[in-house]
């Protein structure tokens, strides 16, 4: 397969991020729905760490049987480092960007929330791309047309991730800011297909996703925050596991049709 094939690919995939997005315009819905909603991004975002943290263990874990430790020390460092960078890069982030953080008694706004969502997902997104240009420049043409498939029904669910939050404001988010979500987000599936076609390397995708599930760590705090607020305990606990049984459904379908 083609470079530019491949990347097309990758543009596509990420593409289907925007279609989760409109339900950020949806406003003036019911407390128990807006509750709702954040729980069943929550579930999304929860499965979606669990699923980056196992992607991301997995190098290093096979690493510490060999005799050499030096890739070892190499991938754990990294991995390390990546969730610090993550997870502290947001807080220092939004904490000097956003003054109504600075002396962080309030929580983020939702388009602030929304946006380091974006973040997270684009970082996990990358790793994906990754994977798709690999597996099409070692030729294996059918393989990547299913990762490609399976990852686009996965961000569609993200882009619901990142929508989700902006539910609870008084007025709807403008297009151009669900564009730039959707770009921030779902946009690094391209470079990402782009870098892995040209080169194939176990630390990069081991950093990226390091830093993604960092990142998701910090939003995932702000979600629960935002729950309590405008939610009770039952229906955040059933919007939560419906969100991870979704997001576990597409992961699962992606898992059986890469095995075909």
């Amino acid at each position: 397969m083609s470079q530019s094939a491949a990347v097309l690919l990758g543009a596509i995939a990420g593409a289907t991020v925007f279609l989760g997005l409109p339900v950020a315009r949806m406003h003036g819905l019911p407390k128990p729905i807006q509750g709702f909603l954040n729980a069943f991004a929550t579930g999304i975002l929860v499965f979606l760490l669990w699923d980056i943290l196992s992607h991301a263990a997995g190098p290093v874990e096979a690493a510490v049987q060999q005799t050499n430790r030096g890739p070892f020390a190499a991938m754990a460092s990294i991995f390390a480092v990546g969730i610090g960078v993550g997870l502290l890069g947001l807080v220092y982030f939004n904490r000097s960007v956003f003054s109504h953080l600075r002396h962080g008694h309030a929580s983020p706004s939702p388009r602030s929330l929304s946006l380091a969502i974006a973040t997270g997902l684009g970082l996990h997104n990358l790793s994906e791309g990754l994977a798709i240009g690999e597996s099409a420049h070692v030729g294996a043409i059918a393989f990547t047309g299913v990762l490609a498939i399976g990852f686009a029904l996965h961000n569609i669910t993200e882009g619901f991730g990142i929508a989700a939050p902006m539910t609870t404001e008084p007025k709807p988010a403008s297009w151009g800011f669900l564009g730039l979500a959707g770009l921030i987000g779902g946009g690094p599936t391209f470079i990402g297909t782009w870098i892995g076609y040209l080169a194939s390397s176990n630390y990069l995708s081991i950093a990226f996703l390091a830093v993604a599930a960092g990142a998701l760590l910090y939003v995932l705090n702000e979600l629960f925050n935002l729950g309590r607020k405008i939610s009770t305990p039952p229906m955040f606990a059933w919007g939560m596991l419906s969100g991870f049984l979704t997001a576990y459904a597409t992961d699962l379908f992606l898992t059986v049709s890469s095995g075909a």
